[in-house]
């Protein structure tokens, strides 16, 4: 018999609680590697919560508690000797509103790649290439590539968003965690931008955050409907649209609530 490879991420047990409000109720989830898995599910229910889990991010509450476990690439990611900056670097995220630092284009795209370098010697030359070839792979380099010195925050939306995207590239993160990574574009934007995400699936996992069910079902391989903190159904994107297994997936999806 085969053996079913190891999922890039693996969630035991997983609840988390914001002071006495349980956010997240005994999530159990085994993410496949080098898929898109969209996240679904009405406002509140958890998906962000999830995702700020994956890196750790919900930390920076001091009124957040977490039980159970997360596994990404084998690594418990809360174990206790394991450093924020190591599970940053592994997991990379992009948030709803695209978010540039207010430094140029090619610095950017630097930031993350020296503060995981910090103390190794860099060439120019070495750093032309990283910031030609991230912006290359998410198509903006040509688009862009006069203009390396001018201000992120004059490009557009989408452009901010590609960057946002590129900048993580150059730290090789495995998983890329995306919470409504479309929300503040437009219908054309949107589209580029799945176009994109679609093209890095396969050398990344990608878990995405989307109301947009549409978006869901053209755009992941496996989705997970969560509701009310649980986890109600996860399989083929297809499957999970087409025949549901949970009346509540059914009802969400044809429009009966969220």
């Amino acid at each position: 018999m085969d053996r079913q490879p190891s999922p890039a991420i693996d969630t035991q047990d997983l609840n988390l609680w914001y002071g006495t409000f349980q956010a997240l109720f005994d999530v159990n989830l085994k993410i496949k590697s080098g898929l898109i898995t969209s996240l679904i599910g009405p406002s509140g229910c958890g998906k962000t919560t999830f995702l700020r889990c994956i890196n750790r991010i919900n930390e920076r509450l001091g009124y957040v508690r977490t039980t159970g476990s997360i596994e990404v690439l084998g690594h418990d990611i809360y174990a206790p000797e394991v450093e924020l900056i190591q599970v940053r670097k592994l997991v990379g995220m992009v948030f709803q509103r695209p978010n540039p630092l207010p430094l140029s284009i090619r610095e950017n795209i630097l930031f993350g790649f020296r503060t995981h370098n910090a103390g190794k010697k860099i060439t120019k030359s070495d750093e032309d290439q990283i910031v030609e070839d991230a912006l290359k792979r998410v198509l903006l380099w040509d688009t862009v590539s006069s203009r390396l010195h001018h201000s992120a925050t004059h490009l557009s939306l989408e452009e901010q968003q590609k960057l946002c995207i590129a900048r993580l590239l150059p730290v090789k993160p495995a998983v890329l965690l995306m919470d409504e990574p479309c929300s503040a574009l437009d219908p054309r934007a949107t589209e580029a931008v799945e176009e994109l995400i679609w093209e890095l699936r396969g050398d990344f996992t990608i878990l995405i955050v989307t109301h947009n069910m549409a978006q869901a079902r053209r755009a992941s391989d496996e989705c997970i409907f969560m509701l009310l903190g649980k986890v109600i159904e996860h399989g083929l994107t297809e499957d999970v649209f087409i025949s549901p297994e949970h009346k509540e997936t059914a009802d969400y999806i044809e429009g009966r609530y969220g």
